[in-house]
Formats: structure tokens, C-alpha cells, sequence
């Protein structure tokens, strides 16, 4: 019996039929538990049909309760954000399925490697970020110091913030990154997302109050039209988020379509998660 074929990690197009297929049909074996994860995050191997490759499962079963999330579940709504994020057409959320496991219902989502060399955030001794950053705000370092805290002024970051207004991302860390040595950039862990009320917290404010993009535009107008009721995505999220959530959805694209701008932090809450990577 020849060896599957092996999927390199981050070597393949989120677009890629292929990938949905083995992730949500082939068999899974679970390799081991990552420990950094707040809910149980399995790292398993996928097999089908002669193709194998590195997943993560996220077992619904193994999620802590949440007081301001009691609909539905977390696995089901890191599925609904790859769903959005497909729509986009930018491809920032792993390739991810819904499916049974050894443990029950959960997430599966294709393993990506990141290129440790690319440097997305840094802190600074500096009251102004520096060419080719911006800046997201001051934090302290000990011994009663702070440095600048700031991120790339990245098209592909931009791009990620935009997608994280939509799906209202509570919890948007620098560990949530992922880029790869391809030039791809991943966002992960969107389990603490779509809430119908507004819960952005993220490290991506550098373009806080900035004009979206023209690509931007385009982009949510697609949106607007696929979340129509009957639309393909509206259909689609409707099997992963409650009702409420959905309408806040589309509220949220309709808002930023006609702000025209990137969103500014509420003052309501902590505006940047904890801890911030």
C-alpha cells in the first residue's frame, strides 16, 4: 500500500475543494492536545482517499460556558467566520468544516506553519510608530515603562480588520496570526464571535477612523448581497448562528458600508483583548 499523499501545511488555497473534502470526511487521529488553548483544541492527522494532512479539532463538548455567548456554540461559529471569510474572496480563515468526531460535534480546521521570521507586531520606545507601522497604543513593560505597542501596516492585516468588524471578533490577538512562508496570512480562533452586540476587541486598530479601501468596498457590497435573506451566505450562517446574530451581521456590514470608514473604539469596554498575544 503506497503512503497518502501528504498536504504541506499552509501549501495549499483555501479554495481548494479538495481540502473541505478530506477535513470533513476523512478520519480522524488525534496526535495530541495544545495546551495553550482555553477550550479543549485537539492536533489530529486527516486521512481520505490517499490524502492525508495536520488538522485541528475542537470538540463542541469541550467548550467552557460563556455568559455573554449562550447560544449555539463556538466550533459553530469559527465555521460561520471561514464561511465570510470565503466570501470575501480574501481567504484569511483556514480551511474549516463542521463534523463529527471521536469526541462529538466540533470544529476541524487544516493546520497551518508560520514563518517565525515575519514580524507583524513590536513594541517601541518611540511615541509614534515608524514607517511602515501603525500604532495601536501604549503598554507597560515593568519597572514602570511603557513602549509603543504597534502592528505592520499590512495590506493582508487591513484586510483581516475589516473581516473582524464584520463577524464581530471579541477576541483578536497577535497569537491569532498566523503567517506563512508563502506570503499567506491565516487568522485564527473565532470561536467568540458574530454576537449581536457589539464586542470588537482586537490589536488591529491601526486604521481606526481611516477610509476604507476601494477593495474593501467592493468587498462589502458583495457581502450585503449574499447576506440578503435567501442569499447563498445567509443561508449558510443560518445553520451555524442564531437569527439575532445573522440580522446583526448584516446590520454591521450596512454600517460600515455607510461609515465608509474603518471602526473606532466604543469606550464601552477594553478595546484590546487580554492578554494581547
Amino acid at each position: 500500500m503506497s503512503a497518502p499523499e501528504r498536504i504541506p501545511p499552509g501549501g495549499v488555497t483555501t479554495t481548494d475543494p479538495a481540502v473541505a473534502e478530506l477535513l470533513a470526511h476523512g478520519e480522524l487521529t488525534v496526535r495530541g492536545r495544545i495546551r495553550e488553548a482555553s477550550n479543549t483544541a485537539l492536533y489530529c492527522t486527516v486521512a481520505h482517499e490517499g490524502r492525508e494532512a495536520a488538522c485541528v479539532y475542537k470538540p463542541a463538548a469541550g467548550e467552557r460556558p460563556l455568559w455573554d455567548f449562550p447560544d449555539g456554540n463556538l466550533a459553530r461559529r469559527e465555521v460561520a467566520a471561514y464561511e465570510v471569510s470565503e466570501a470575501t474572496g480574501w481567504g484569511l480563515v483556514p480551511p474549516t468544516v463542521l463534523r463529527e468526531g471521536p469526541y462529538g460535534e466540533g470544529m476541524c480546521q487544516l493546520w497551518i506553519e508560520t514563518a517565525p521570521e515575519a514580524e507583524l507586531l513590536a513594541l517601541v520606545d518611540a511615541e509614534e510608530p515608524g514607517p511602515g507601522w501603525k500604532a495601536i497604543g501604549f503598554a507597560e513593560v515593568g519597572e514602570g515603562r511603557t513602549a509603543l505597542l504597534v502592528h505592520a501596516d499590512d495590506e493582508r492585516l487591513r484586510r483581516l480588520a475589516v473581516l473582524d468588524a464584520v463577524i464581530n471578533n471579541a477576541d483578536r490577538k497577535g497569537g491569532h496570526l498566523l503567517p506563512t512562508a508563502e506570503g499567506r496570512l491565516y487568522g485564527i480562533d473565532h470561536g467568540v464571535t458574530f454576537n449581536a452586540e457589539n464586542k470588537l476587541r482586537t490589536l488591529l486598530w491601526g486604521w481606526a477612523g481611516e477610509p476604507l479601501t476601494g477593495e474593501a468596498v467592493d468587498v462589502l457590497e458583495a457581502l450585503r448581497g449574499a447576506l440578503e435573506p435567501g442569499g447563498r451566505l445567509a443561508v449558510t450562517l443560518a445553520e451555524l448562528i442564531t437569527p439575532a446574530e445573522l440580522d446583526a451581521t448584516r446590520a454591521r456590514g450596512d454600517a460600515l458600508l455607510e461609515a465608509g470608514r474603518h471602526p473606532e473604539p466604543s469606550g464601552d469596554w477594553p478595546a484590546i483583548p487580554w492578554p494581547p498575544v
